[in-house]
């Protein structure tokens, strides 16, 4: 794997326990200064508050952290000149934030996609996000978990749209859906 040119948009995605967060960071360890965005919150959710702590540990003790549920498009803006790869971990949490934000207020929800969207094709760092590909499962029993698979579906599908390289992670292993292992230069 060579060095991420200094503006590339890669997406990760996967499926749960795919090896996508693992493989981002991996990526983003090219890099000297790393801002990571985690999009998780602590709840009272012993295995989530598990989990964070985990992700915490395996990354480098060097690095940014900022914790941001919804305002990705803001935080990308911001950290600019404080870093040069910005890791956003993961879509799939941001798109249950602003469910649970947002309610049903669907514009607003388009607007933080669409913050998120302008300051991926604005940027001048690299940023990786990682995002489950949520379309290859069943289709959920419920209403409200049909709405999170389709936010979390296209989501997905814009920030692709704008990414230089989409992998996708199959058993640790990347598939370059667009661009290549290498990258892409915008």
């Amino acid at each position: 794997m060579q060095k991420q040119p200094s503006n590339a948009v890669i997406l990760v995605l996967g499926g749960v326990r795919s090896g996508k967060s693992r493989y981002a960071q991996h990526l983003a360890e090219q890099s000297t200064r790393v801002t990571f965005v985690a999009t998780a919150e602590r709840r009272d959710d012993d295995e989530m508050c598990r989990k964070i702590e985990r992700h915490r540990a395996e990354r480098p003790a060097h690095w940014a952290t900022v914790e941001e549920p919804v305002a990705l498009g803001r935080v990308i803006q911001s950290s600019e000149d404080d870093c040069d790869t910005i890791l956003i971990d993961c879509l799939t949490l941001f798109g249950a934030n602003l469910i649970e934000t947002c309610g049903s207020d669907e514009a607003s929800i388009e607007a933080s996609v669409g913050e998120l969207c302008a300051a991926l094709k604005a940027t001048t760092r690299t940023v990786i996000l990682v995002s489950n590909e949520v379309g290859s499962g069943v289709v959920p029993a419920y209403a409200l978990g049909r709405r999170f698979r389709d936010i979390v579906g296209e989501i997905n599908q814009r920030v692709a749209a704008v990414a230089d390289t989409v992998l996708l992670m199959v058993a640790g292993l990347p598939f370059p859906l667009k661009g290549s292992l290498n990258g892409g230069q915008r």
